[in-house]
């Protein structure tokens, strides 16, 4: 009966200090619960002499009640009071002025990406996306890229397990396509790309869009002029392209585009370093060992490829000087390139 008393007292100045109704739940559990205090208590009536098991039985069970219809009542006053804490958090001036929402703006590796799409849909390629996720194989060996090539090094390619990898270009994407279809082929290829790099110009994880043409009679004029017409598009209607003898394990042919600047007029100006022209892509004719490895005929088929980087493009474009920039998320940065 000593007991009863005790836990009755404790019981109370517990659910006193409640100050939520989770808190006072779990005193609930502590005294009421199947481990609880006053069910140790019944567990025990064995222990009790028989003739005082019926009177301490009775007041254990008038112990469980009155501490139930406690428990009771003070979740009720806890759970009204929480409601009135939460409605007035949640309350809502109505008369206060309405915040004005401003409208978004596409980033500019988007706005640059859609217009290359646009143009290039225009004069009938096709888009077609490859997976990020690569092999040696598509990335490397059908580009025809020497096993002893730096760009197949760890510290310039994030490899993965069994082989795979993590697409340093999206060229691989060419040769997917000319696997699966025979010429004429047109198409663009636009995705991101990754690479261990980063400075102020480069980022480990960019963006590139390829661009292919395999047919009979494609020749390196097809593929001048098919730049002049996205220098136009891109920069200025007055803006030209010039050519310069390069070298890529895939095409050969192989060169590096050169626009006239467009701020300048190839008069020379610090975007140019004064030279009047800006080195904007790489491209050349498709190198017959990879039409070979597509199982395409070089001597029936001839084809050009180019690959320029959607970033440098952007930044050459709004004259952004940090690439970082296009991944900081920074609304102030966004709002500036709104039509």
């Amino acid at each position: 009966m000593e007991d009863t008393e005790l836990i009755e007292n404790e019981a109370q100045r517990e659910a006193e200090t409640a100050q939520d109704s989770h808190a006072l739940y779990e005193i609930k559990m502590k005294f009421l619960g199947r481990t609880g205090k006053v069910t140790a208590l019944l567990k025990n009536m064995r222990e009790i002499e028989a003739d005082k098991r019926p009177a301490f039985g009775k007041r254990v069970n008038d112990l469980r009640e009155s501490l139930e219809r406690k428990f009771a009542l003070l979740e009720e006053k806890l759970k009204k009071r929480e409601l009135e804490r939460r409605l007035a958090a949640e309350e809502i001036d109505v008369t206060v002025p309405g915040r004005r929402f401003k409208p978004g703006a596409l980033h500019p590796v988007t706005r640059v990406r859609d217009k290359l799409v646009d143009l290039f849909a225009g004069i009938g390629f096709e888009v077609f996306e490859g997976p990020e996720i690569e092999d040696q194989y598509y990335n490397f060996t059908a580009l025809n890229t020497p096993e002893d090539h730096p760009a197949r090094d760890m510290q310039d390619t994030f490899y993965l397990s069994n082989g795979f990898l993590l697409r340093t270009q999206t060229s691989a994407g060419q040769i997917r396509v000319m696997e699966s279809r025979k010429p004429p082929i047109k198409i663009v290829s636009p995705g991101r790309v990754f690479r261990s790099d980063d400075d102020a110009t480069h980022s480990p994880m960019f963006h590139q869009m390829e661009g292919l043409v395999v047919d009979r009679g494609i020749t390196l004029c097809d593929l001048s002029g098919m730049l002049d017409e996205f220098a136009r598009a891109m920069f200025t209607k007055e803006t030209k392209t010039r050519l310069r003898p390069s070298y890529f394990p895939f095409t050969e042919p192989s060169v590096e585009v050169d626009v006239s600047c467009f701020s300048c007029g190839g008069k020379g100006c610090p975007l140019c370093k004064g030279t009047g022209w800006i080195e904007v892509l790489g491209a050349g004719m498709v190198n017959r060992k990879v039409l070979k490895n597509c199982g395409i005929d070089p001597d029936e088929y001839s084809g050009f490829a180019f690959g320029l980087g959607l970033e440098r493009i952007a930044m050459l474009k709004y004259g952004i000087n940090n690439i970082k920039l296009l991944t900081e998320n920074d609304v102030r940065f966004l709002a500036q390139f709104k039509d």
